[in-house]
């Protein structure tokens, strides 16, 4: 009898999980078709209906939706809560940093960018970023390391030309950001900024 039982009681759990199962994937369905008709709200209660503190996945996208909305504060929280239950996630990471942007919250940003550097230091993206906002707060020399570090893995960058650029010609090298808007301009021949920044090297 304990044995049928148990049999019993097993059965009932797995019916019951392959059931959560189901609902979380047609909520998470559900919230995609949302999404994709700009009704984030909706899109986010549809992942609330079956909400689980432990999930990553839901607090992940909870975050991105809650996001969208312009809930800051709220997707904040969730991607928080995602970096707990997974600390390396670097797409969580990344996906904070819209809702602190959004705020201009720009220390906390930098934090992040720093700490998805300690994961992965050559990111391309997060380097380039990184440059930008030390380049926007006039801190060339930090800035420069950045976009060095990406201009070596890829050498043909019009976005980090560019940039680089720009950054040599604050620092005061004439010679090296002449050189890069020139390469700047071999990949991109319209580029008015370019164009300008090449004529004040010329002077």
């Amino acid at each position: 009898m304990k044995t049928l039982i148990t049999i019993l009681l097993s059965l009932s759990l797995h019916i019951a999980v392959a059931q959560n199962a189901e609902a979380i994937k047609n909520a998470f369905s559900k919230s995609y078709t949302l999404e994709n008709s700009k009704q984030y709200q909706k899109a986010a209660d549809e992942i609330t209906a079956v909400y689980d503190a432990k999930s990553y996945e839901m607090n992940l996208r909870l975050g991105w939706l809650l996001y969208e909305v312009g809930r800051y504060n709220d997707a904040v929280d969730y991607y928080q809560k995602a970096i707990v239950l997974h600390a390396y996630s670097i797409e969580a990471k990344l996906g904070l940093v819209y809702p602190l942007s959004a705020q201009n919250k720009w220390d906390e940003v930098l934090n992040q960018y720093r700490l998805i550097l300690a994961i992965d230091a050559k990111n391309t993206l997060v380097n380039y970023r990184t440059g930008l906002i030390y380049y926007n707060r006039k801190n060339h020399a930090s800035a420069q390391k950045h976009f060095d570090t990406v201009l070596q893995m890829y050498p043909f960058d019009y976005d980090c030309l560019l940039m680089s650029a720009w950054n040599n010609y604050a620092l005061g090298d004439k010679t090296e950001a002449k050189s890069l808007f020139e390469r700047a301009l071999i990949n991109t021949p319209s580029s008015k900024s370019a164009q300008e920044g090449l004529a004040l090297c010329n002077k």
